[in-house]
């Protein structure tokens, strides 16, 4: 009997063995399943893709006129004056007003000082014709002075040499005096030139800081050239924004630097549609494309256009986007400025091509790839990326109807703490 038992230990353990091992197998596979279960998939499916570009803009007037902040020459201007946002204006009509009462105490200073400068001039002017006079005298007085002593001196044969010798003296000096006042007159003359002009200059001076007086309280009050709505600009200076925050629009009140947008009349006969797009969109678009245009507002009425201009790519690294501009070819009475728009651009079409999702691929130090499933889960499979947009994938390397991952199964089953998938095998 105890041979007996001793013969059957090896099959119980081996029996036992072979249950552990079938259970921890079951276990495997219940487990692969629920984790493939969890994750999103899609299969792939062959046929004509149509590459669309699909985005929402805003509508805007073409050719727009720019209400901007004066350059005064100061510092920033306060605005008193703003019509509401989408008001009906009429050609010559005033948008914006700024505060001018600094420009108007310089106006006044200004004019003061003019005014002080005209009499400057004016008595320059005066003292310089009493001099004039005063020298012309003084020269008649010397020229006479001198035609005595001429007469004397002919004396100076009849009478003692003492005496013809005093005559020629005074004769002599006569002569000295007139030439000096003859040099003074022109030297007084000289001066009295430059003071004039040195008054004129003060009050010319005076004269355009009134002008630029003047037409700096002119130009702190905007008209339009044109009929359109008001679109006010946001205030760029308004403080710190956070990420996802909205620029306030300028209010009454607010100060402006020159240069400065303050409002915006759009051209009611030229509209343009702008567009913050996806950067993996850009390499489909270029100017001249064709594009459908669904104005919010007004319902299924159709519009169309083609893109006129591709921006910059801007944004933070997990959201780069670019800007575009498309023209509106058919537009009508009813739009405004700001109406949301859809747009829809067909930029292609891809004949008899696999494609899935874009969700569905994935990239890593410089492969694409795709989680392709297998009777052990989502496994990495390379393919080869042939043309992408914002929803669908072209590419080659994978068989129709083949189910692919939408996500990463190890991140689905980190999330629902289910075993990682065989997705960790993924060669480096």
């Amino acid at each position: 009997m105890k041979r007996r038992l001793l013969m059957a230990v090896p099959a119980v353990l081996a029996g036992v063995v072979l249950a552990a091992w079938s259970s921890i197998g079951l276990r495997r596979l219940v487990s692969a399943a629920a984790s493939a279960d969890q994750v999103p998939s899609a299969r792939v499916r062959r046929g004509d893709v149509t590459v669309t570009v699909t985005a929402r803009g805003e509508l805007q007037g073409g050719n727009s006129e720019m209400l901007s902040a004066p350059m005064t020459g100061g510092g920033d201007t306060a605005i008193t004056f703003l019509r509401t946002p989408g008001e009906l204006v009429q050609a010559g009509d005033v948008v914006v007003r700024f505060d001018t009462t600094e420009q108007e105490f310089r106006l006044r200073e200004a004019e003061a000082d003019l005014a002080e400068a005209d009499q400057q001039v004016v008595q320059a002017k005066a003292d310089s014709e009493a001099k004039e006079e005063e020298t012309r005298y003084a020269l008649l007085q010397a020229d006479a002075e001198l035609k005595l002593t001429s007469l004397e001196c002919r004396k100076n044969e009849l009478v003692a040499a003492i005496v013809a010798r005093q005559n020629t003296l005074a004769r002599d000096a006569a002569q000295d005096r007139l030439a000096q006042i003859q040099q003074d007159l022109g030297n007084r003359q000289a001066t009295s030139v430059a003071s004039i002009a040195i008054q004129e200059a003060a009050r010319n001076k005076a004269k355009v800081q009134a002008e630029t007086a003047r037409r700096n309280i002119d130009n702190m009050t905007l008209k339009t050239k044109s009929t359109g709505y008001v679109a006010v600009q946001q205030n760029m200076s308004s403080g710190i924004m956070f990420w996802g925050m909205q620029l306030p629009i300028f209010q009454v009140g607010d100060t402006v630097r020159a240069g400065m947008g303050v409002a915006q009349i759009p051209d009611l006969k030229n509209w343009e549609v702008t567009a913050r797009i996806g950067e993996l969109d850009r390499g489909h678009l270029a100017p001249g494309q064709k594009a459908a245009i669904a104005v919010a507002a007004l319902g299924v009425r159709p519009f169309t256009g083609c893109v006129k201009d591709v921006g910059g790519t801007t944004g933070p690294p997990w959201d780069r986007r670019f800007d575009c501009k498309l023209t509106l070819d058919n537009p009508a009475p009813e739009l405004r400025p700001g109406m949301s728009a859809v747009i829809v651009i067909n930029t292609g079409v891809v004949p008899n091509a696999l494609w899935v999702p874009s969700q569905a691929l994935f990239e890593s130090d410089g492969r694409a790839f795709v989680y392709l499933q297998t009777g052990a889960g989502f496994v990495p499979h390379d393919v080869k990326l042939v043309r992408r947009s914002e929803s669908q994938v072209v590419l080659t390397g994978v068989s129709q109807g083949q189910t692919v991952a939408l996500a990463s199964p190890d991140q689905a089953a980190a999330r629902t703490g289910a075993p990682a998938s065989a997705a960790k095998a993924m060669p480096k």
